[in-house]
């Protein structure tokens, strides 16, 4: 079937955002009965290698423009070719405008220099694919956080959870940034810092994705309320990115050393394919932080396809409850790769007060007044569930966060659920 009108708006929304961004298949196709879903998206002319490869993959675009011509002078065209260093390890290489989509180029690659060589510098997401599974609700400004605290401003237990509190854990998060006011009126984010996000746009409204970071961030402290966390912004427009761009802020996230990294991020890649620019800094960064944890969402799209990073044998892959906790949530990603579900539906947790307009079908234009709490529902918001308890069960154990992970791994598979998989709730950091 073709893209239907809800992820046709979500797509728009990057594309708008990101003028240099492309969807494969092209948007022009959308409307095909034989396209399907959106497959992924990526930078226009842009090819992604390891640096050792460079000199070869330019060596087989030259021929490659070659056979499907360019201009009047297809011999010059790799002459044209920029070349630019992301990392020590991996480099940019950005082709000419030629007459064929960098999909394709990427397809005749595999063929000349081996499969997954040259790989499309693609398009990440602060929200699972291109968006929560849902628009934020309304609720009540007063109303409690869903899952609730394990502890109040007090530092009084508040239900009957036998957890610890995740005090002495460093937690950076990756995802939109902070919001100063709104972790001021909510004391289960006291003493939360990180980049400041401002969720407003030039009309006064919450933008979309706006606040994501903080939602998070909350979510993340009912389940470990002294938990130290951070904030790392790393999405300024339309909850998206190069992810190239996203090395600076990984590299920044490090340098608070911490135990746990929640990446709110994912994307679907050309051929299911790793993110080369993940692979790099996972291979020269992350696997030589012993004991660190990495999670990241599974994603909302209801298939099984491999999502990245969270396919990523280093990182926790994290899927979705349904709000009754036995269930898959109807918009889970799911499949082997995805390594546990916690809770994803219906949460309730800090958001900024204002007008927020929706986007999507069939409640696009529906204006929605927020009072500093609201009801959203994704992957992105288990992942800080299980984040939350690997920092409790530290806390309480003395083991490192992969050490805990690995016991909490252990218990979700012991109830695991058939259809399901693993599965964590809150309050089980002592399992």
């Amino acid at each position: 079937m073709p893209v239907d009108d809800r992820e046709r708006a979500q797509a728009r929304l990057i594309l708008e955002g990101h003028p240099t961004a492309a969807t494969h298949p092209p948007a022009g196709q959308w409307d095909d009965d034989d396209v399907g879903n959106i497959g992924y998206f990526y930078r226009q002319n842009s090819i992604l290698v390891r640096e050792p490869d460079a000199a070869r993959v330019t060596g087989a675009l030259g021929v490659i423009f070659a056979e499907v011509g360019y201009g009047s002078v297809p011999a010059g065209a790799a002459r044209e070719i920029q070349r630019e260093s992301v990392t020590s390890g991996l480099v940019r290489l950005t082709v000419p405008s030629v007459p064929t989509l960098v999909p394709d180029l990427i397809g005749r690659l595999d063929g000349a220099v081996g499969p997954g060589v040259a790989r499309p510098e693609h398009k990440v997401y602060v929200c699972p694919h291109t968006c929560p599974a849902t628009e934020p609700a309304e609720v009540p400004g007063t109303a409690d956080p869903v899952p609730p605290l394990g502890l109040d401003a007090g530092g009084r237990r508040a239900v009957p959870w036998t957890g610890n509190d995740g005090e002495g854990v460093s937690v950076v998060i990756v995802d939109t940034g902070l919001i100063p006011q709104v972790a001021a009126d909510h004391p289960w984010l006291a003493g939360v810092e990180g980049a400041e996000e401002n969720p407003y746009g030039a009309d006064g409204t919450i933008v979309p994705y706006g606040g994501h970071g903080t939602f998070v961030t909350g979510v993340l402290r009912c389940v470990a309320p002294k938990a130290t966390v951070f904030v790392e912004r790393a999405f300024d427009i339309a909850g998206a990115d190069y992810e190239t761009r996203l090395a600076s802020s990984l590299a920044d996230a490090l340098r608070h050393d911490p135990d746990i990294m929640v990446f709110t991020f994912t994307s679907a890649t050309h051929r299911d394919s790793s993110l080369h620019t993940f692979d790099d800094f996972y291979e020269r960064r992350l696997s030589r932080r012993k004991g660190l944890v990495v999670l990241a969402p599974a994603g909302n799209d209801n298939w099984s396809r491999r999502m990245w990073p969270a396919a990523h044998h280093g990182v926790i892959g994290v899927g979705a409850l349904a709000a009754n906790w036995r269930d898959r949530a109807h918009f889970t990603n799911y499949g082997r790769w995805v390594d546990v579900y916690a809770p994803g539906e219906n949460l309730v947790n800090a958001y900024p007060e204002g007008t927020y307009v929706c986007t999507e079908p069939p409640d696009a234009g529906e204006r929605r007044l927020l009072r500093g709490m609201a009801m959203w529902s994704g992957t992105s918001f288990s992942t800080p569930v299980v984040a939350g308890l690997i920092a409790a069960r530290m806390s309480r154990t003395g083991q490192n966060a992969q050490q805990a992970w690995d016991s909490l791994q252990r218990f979700a598979c012991s109830q695991s659920i058939p259809g399901v998989g693993p599965v964590l709730y809150p309050g089980q950091a002592d399992c």
